[in-house]
């Protein structure tokens, strides 16, 4: 690879990194060329973006746009490294742990994982990251707490409305 490819893949990368606020760094190294197709196949299905690119070139591409926000990331840059990019926080996570059961295996290996600038690395924090919750769930349970209260209101006035009426018939009979 000459120095114009190299600059070509940082330049790549600095554009899915700028445009993605969710990033995970995963190990792939044993896995088999049919099953990174599986996995690749899975991530297409998802809308998530699977990228295969050397560690020095992910780490200049980070350095370049943010060397101390992405400082976290950096010791997970070892091995075979594959990037899955996407908008949903938690599907990269869900990916990962059903090929996993799948193929009854424990690859492909959680890194790191950089979600709205946090980081979470190593594979432990896989089922963690499987139970964030996206903001459109965050945004539904919050309308939901909102219109919970104004229901009972609603729901009592009604019932108040309803032993007045009943009371008032009884006081005409």
């Amino acid at each position: 690879m000459n120095k114009d490819q190299k600059n070509e893949v940082i330049e790549l990368l600095k554009e899915k990194f700028s445009q993605y606020n969710n990033f995970y760094v995963t190990n792939t190294e044993a896995l088999t060329v049919e099953q990174v197709g599986k996995l690749r196949r899975a991530c297409f299905d998802k809308q998530v973006e699977m990228k295969v690119a050397k560690n020095t070139l992910i780490r200049k591409a980070l350095e370049s746009l943010d060397a101390e926000k992405y400082s976290g990331v950096y010791e997970s840059l070892n091995n075979v490294t594959a990037l899955m990019f996407s908008e949903n926080p938690k599907e990269p996570a869900l990916i990962i742990s059903a090929f996993r059961k799948g193929s009854n295996g424990e690859k492909p290996e959680l890194k790191a994982a950089f979600i709205n600038g946090d980081v979470y690395a190593g594979d432990n924090q896989l089922k963690a990251l499987t139970q964030i919750k996206t903001k459109n769930e965050l945004i539904g349970e919050v309308i939901g707490l909102l219109q919970s209260p104004a229901k009972r209101v609603l729901a009592a006035l009604l019932h108040h409305h309803e032993k007045q009426a009943e009371g008032t018939a009884a006081a005409a009979e």
